[in-house]
Parts: C-alpha cells; sequence; structure tokens
C-alpha cells in the first residue's frame, strides 16, 4: 500500500511542478513535455499497484500453518524503510522547502572564473559553469565546431546584439567563442549585478543563471561592464544594459575577454522567469 501512495506522492508533484511552473528551476523548459509525460506515467503506475495491492489483500486470507511463511523471506523491516526514504524523500522535500532562485550568493559561494581557462583549470566538467557557456562536451570537436559556425553566421552579420530569454546562452557562447569577431558591436541584455574582488570601481559583471539541460548543468553567464562612471549598483540588482562590445585583457583571468563599454543602463525588476536557457532548435 505504501507503494502506492509513493506513486501518488510522485504524480502530484509532477503535477504540481508542472502547473506552478516550478519545472523551469530543474530542468530546460525544451524538455518540458517528460515532466509532462511523466504525470501520466506516475498516474498509470498508480493505478496498477491499486489493483494489484486489491488483488493481493484478497488472496492474503490464509491460517498460521498454511502459509505466512513467505514472510520470511522478506527484507527486515529497516531495510525496507531505508528504501522507501529515498523515494519519500525528494517527494517532501520538493513540496515543502521553496525553491531557491540562484544569485550572487551562488556565485560567490563557488568562485568565478573563465572556464577551462584558469591556471588551476583541470576538469571542464565542474570549469565550465561559470561566465561562459560551454556545450562542446556535448558533440564531437566537427559537430561543434559546424554548430559555432552557423551560430556565428546568424549573429556574425547583426548590427545589435539584443539578447533575450531566448538567445541568450546562444549569443553568449557565440561571443566568448568568436570575441574579435564582435568588437565595436552594438549590445543590450539584462542581468543581475555581480561585484567581483577582482573587478575595479566602474566595473560589474551583469549576468544571468542558465540552464543547458537541466539543473546539475546549470551555471551563471554573462559579461564583464564597464561604466564611465562608478555605478552605485548592488549585487543582484538587475539593470539593462546597452553598450559597446570590446575585447581586454583581464589580469585576473590571465586572458582576453569580452566586455561592454557600457553607454547607458537603468534599473528593472527581476524577471518573472529569471533563468535562460539553451537553445538548439533555431
Amino acid at each position: 500500500m505504501l507503494r502506492m501512495y509513493i506513486l501518488l506522492g510522485f504524480t502530484f508533484l509532477f503535477f504540481h511542478l508542472y502547473i506552478t511552473g516550478e519545472i523551469s528551476k530543474y530542468i530546460n523548459m525544451r524538455y518540458s513535455y517528460l515532466s509532462f509525460s511523466a504525470i501520466f506515467v506516475f498516474a498509470l503506475l498508480t493505478i496498477i499497484q491499486f489493483i494489484f495491492v486489491s488483488r493481493k489483500q484478497e488472496h492474503d486470507h490464509c491460517d498460521d500453518d498454511a502459509c505466512c511463511h513467505h514472510h520470511h523471506e522478506e527484507q527486515s523491516r529497516w531495510k525496507r524503510a531505508v528504501n522507501y526514504m529515498i523515494f519519500i524523500f525528494p517527494i517532501v522535500s520538493a513540496l515543502l522547502f521553496p525553491v531557491a532562485t540562484l544569485d550572487s550568493e551562488m556565485v560567490k559561494a563557488k568562485g568565478f572564473h573563465i572556464p577551462g581557462m584558469a591556471a588551476d583549470s583541470g576538469d571542464p566538467f565542474v570549469q565550465r559553469q561559470f561566465l561562459r557557456p560551454d556545450t562542446s562536451i556535448y558533440y564531437g570537436k566537427d559537430d561543434y565546431n559546424d554548430l559555432m559556425q552557423k551560430e556565428l553566421k546568424k549573429y556574425g552579420k547583426v548590427s545589435r546584439l539584443k539578447l533575450d530569454p531566448q538567445n541568450y546562452l546562444n549569443v553568449m557562447e557565440t561571443i566568448y567563442q568568436f570575441p574579435g569577431q564582435f568588437d565595436e558591436r552594438d549590445i543590450e541584455f539584462d542581468g543581475f549585478v555581480y561585484h567581483d574582488e577582482t573587478t575595479k570601481a566602474n566595473q560589474v559583471f551583469v549576468l544571468r543563471f542558465g540552464i543547458i539541460h537541466c539543473v546539475a548543468d546549470s551555471g551563471v553567464y554573462g559579461l564583464l561592464t564597464e561604466f564611465p562612471q562608478q555605478p552605485r549598483l548592488k549585487n543582484d540588482e538587475w539593470i539593462h544594459v546597452k553598450g559597446t562590445l570590446s575585447t581586454v585583457y583581464y589580469q585576473p583571468f590571465h586572458m582576453n575577454i569580452p566586455y561592454v563599454k557600457v553607454t547607458s543602463w537603468q534599473r528593472i525588476s527581476e524577471p518573472k522567469e529569471p533563468y535562460v536557457f539553451r537553445q538548439y532548435n533555431q
């Protein structure tokens, strides 16, 4: 009977995440159809388990001498309890604990560097999740080069790069892959402010958290911005930035990186959907 309630719990959990839209905090919405399908799969399994339990109860009437000997072969109670807790915990935690939106505190906690470019870089699976989107691990070398050439062809001739939730990660990855191709190009985008201890007084990083496939490969992506004067901005304030792209040798990273020379900016409210997702079908 407990198995039926666990399956019912997963059915309700996926239904809850889908209806509230909180599923976007866990996966790229490109795969939302999978979570939607899971509602019906778990509902079907719940019904099957209910039928199985009902039939089993009908056949479990036996006397002390003739049956119930099969109980000697069952797992001990504590082992079964542990097995059930493994499935119960994600249901309870997802429903009772609030979904936290990632912010600058997460950036500060994990450290900040260009993926694969820091002096101590040795594991691209760990260090790719900062500043520069990197989908190369999902492709062969030639396929990735072909993908990026298509992205360059798409965005390389645009006079003004206007980033939105649909193209944010695609454009960012292209800019970092071909920084020199976008010098003196106008750009505008939204993001939250992050002051790093390595930046100058008139510099801040403007970032957004993005999901490539699921929350396991989520990261913080964006650009260094340089203002004409020191901006009075706090971490996690959202702003809309307009400016011109260029490249600069950034001493903390020991490399040239793209950055934005800000021409105008304004404070904005945090978007209803603060995350951005990698698009593959453009």
